[in-house]
């Protein structure tokens, strides 16, 4: 789990490498649930949400440098 604080140190290119890897880890985490491998499907919940926190701050940090 990424911690906020953390998200809102990075400029936006780190941002978005951070949610490229999120997405990507979360690719795995739905095929290991496809194919039955996934024993802990909390995991898929928290990457989700990881994902949208990192969109969050990364369009927060977009608006930020616009104006």
């Amino acid at each position: 789990m990424t911690k906020s604080t953390e998200l809102r140190k990075k400029d936006v290119a780190g941002l978005q490498t951070e949610v490229k890897e999120l997405q990507k880890a979360h690719f795995g985490l739905r095929m290991q649930k496809a194919t039955q491998q996934l024993t802990n499907t909390a995991t898929l919940r928290s990457a989700r949400r990881d994902i949208a926190r990192a969109k969050t701050i990364l369009a927060e940090t977009i608006v930020k440098g616009a104006k």
